[in-house]
């Protein structure tokens, strides 16, 4: 694999782990506040406070881990730059993706905006899969359906999670 093909997938696996992890991260926490019959406000607080935690938290991380398989690969210690991007395209996927599973709260009770979570985070999922199939140039269906059925699975068991907690 060619030095740019190596710093391309990094790019791509970064956007896409950020996305994912924020939407089943956030619609998760959201439904289990949700569920504990707390006010929309306060719903709309912990997920806006969720949103910077979390992306700085993933943003960092993906700088960490990144520098550190540079020079595992190199085998000498190498400049922060050449992460950093990788951070910052996390930190951007990461934020950006939660306020799907956010955006109903702004508008709606928590009973209606939590199924409304849910469903636009399911529709993100797949499309989510379906965008990065026709940009790798594999089946679209069959990758947004994979990751809308990998992404559901961790959705479910989060909202479910929820759920259990909740009562």
């Amino acid at each position: 694999m060619k030095k740019n093909e190596l710093r391309n997938a990094t790019h791509v696996r970064n956007f896409i782990f950020g996305v994912e992890d924020s939407l089943v991260s956030t619609v998760g926490l959201l439904s289990g506040i949700a569920v504990g019959g707390v006010a929309r406000s306060q719903i709309v607080l912990t997920g806006m406070v969720l949103l910077f935690v979390e992306a700085f938290s993933m943003g960092v991380g993906s700088l960490l881990s990144e520098q550190s398989a540079r020079e595992y690969l190199s085998h000498k210690e190498t400049s922060l730059g050449g992460s950093l991007l990788d951070s910052i395209i996390m930190f951007t996927s990461y934020f950006v993706a939660g306020f799907i599973p956010l955006s109903p709260y702004f508008l709606f009770d928590p009973a209606r905006a939590s199924v409304l979570s849910v469903t636009l985070t399911l529709c993100a999922l797949f499309l989510l899969g379906s965008v990065s199939g026709k940009f790798f140039g594999i089946s679209v269906v069959r990758n947004g359906v994979r990751t809308l059925i990998m992404g559901g699975v961790a959705t479910a068991v989060g909202v479910a999670a929820a759920m259990i907690i909740g009562k």
